[in-house]
C-alpha cells in the first residue's frame, strides 16, 4: 500500500506518540498487565487509522473528453441546480461529494484541460454537511477548461475536522483527467459545478471512487 506524501511526517509523529504511550504505561504501571494491553491496543488502533487515512491507492482513469469523473472518494450528498456566484455567476448543476475520515483523501482532476481559475479562501470550519460550508469554510476553487472551451469548477472544502487543504496545480497549467491535484487532511467535501445541460450519471448516496466514477457527461 502506498502512503501519500502528505502523511509521512504525521505517521512518524503518530508512531512516536504510540511508542511513547506504550513504554510510558509499562514504566508507570509495571504490574498492570490489563492496563498495558489496553494502552497497546488503543495505540495500535489509532496508528492504523492514521495510516489508512493517508493511503494512496493506484487508480486507472479511462480518459474520455466527454466524461466528468469523480475528483474524490466519498458519497454523493447533493445534486441540485444552483447559482454559482464566484466564477460562473449563473445557474449550474452542483454535485457534492462528502469524504469521511475513512475515505481516501487524494483529489483528482475531473477533466483534462488547463487551469483557467484558481483561488484559495480562508474561512470557517463548519461541518462539511452544513449548507454554508461551500461559501464560508476554508476552501479552494479551481476551474479546468477543456480544449473545446467547456469548463468545470470544483471546490475543495475543509470540514470541522479538516484543517488543511493542499493543492498542487497553478493557473494556466495543463492537467490530465484523473491525475492527482490535491489532498484534504481528514473529513471534508468537494463540490462540482457543472454545465446546466450536463447529464448526471450518479444519484444521491452513491459511493464514488476518485479517478474512476463517472459523475456526468457533457451534452
Amino acid at each position: 500500500m502506498k502512503i501519500h506524501r502528505e502523511g509521512k511526517l504525521i505517521i512518524l509523529i503518530a508512531t512516536a506518540m504510540v511508542l511513547g504511550l506504550i513504554f510510558g504505561v509499562q514504566y508507570f504501571f509495571p504490574y498492570e498487565r490489563l492496563v498495558q494491553n489496553l494502552a497497546a491496543i488503543l495505540g495500535i488502533v489509532f496508528l492504523i487509522l492514521i495510516v489508512q487515512f493517508f493511503r494512496n491507492p493506484t487508480r486507472y482513469t479511462a480518459l474520455n473528453e466527454n466524461h466528468i469523473i469523480a475528483p474524490a472518494d466519498g458519497k454523493i450528498v447533493v445534486i441540485e441546480e444552483t447559482e454559482e456566484p464566484e466564477y460562473f455567476k449563473d445557474k449550474r448543476i452542483q454535485v457534492s461529494i462528502f469524504m469521511s475520515p475513512l475515505n481516501v483523501h487524494v483529489n483528482r482532476n475531473p477533466i483534462s484541460g488547463h487551469v483557467s481559475y484558481l483561488k484559495y479562501h480562508k474561512g470557517k470550519y463548519l461541518t462539511a454537511w452544513h449548507p454554508k460550508s461551500s461559501t464560508e469554510n476554508e476552501r479552494t476553487s479551481i476551474v479546468i477548461k477543456t480544449d473545446e472551451g467547456k469548463e468545470v469548477l470544483f471546490r475543495q472544502i475543509a470540514g470541522a475536522v479538516a484543517r488543511r487543504i493542499c493543492y498542487y496545480v497553478i493557473e494556466k497549467q495543463k492537467v490530465t483527467q484523473g491525475k492527482e491535484m490535491g489532498f484534504i487532511k481528514f473529513g471534508s467535501r468537494i463540490d462540482l459545478f457543472l454545465p446546466i445541460n450536463a447529464k448526471i450519471q450518479v444519484k444521491l448516496n452513491d459511493k464514488t471512487k476518485g479517478g474512476e466514477t463517472v459523475i456526468a457527461t457533457f451534452s
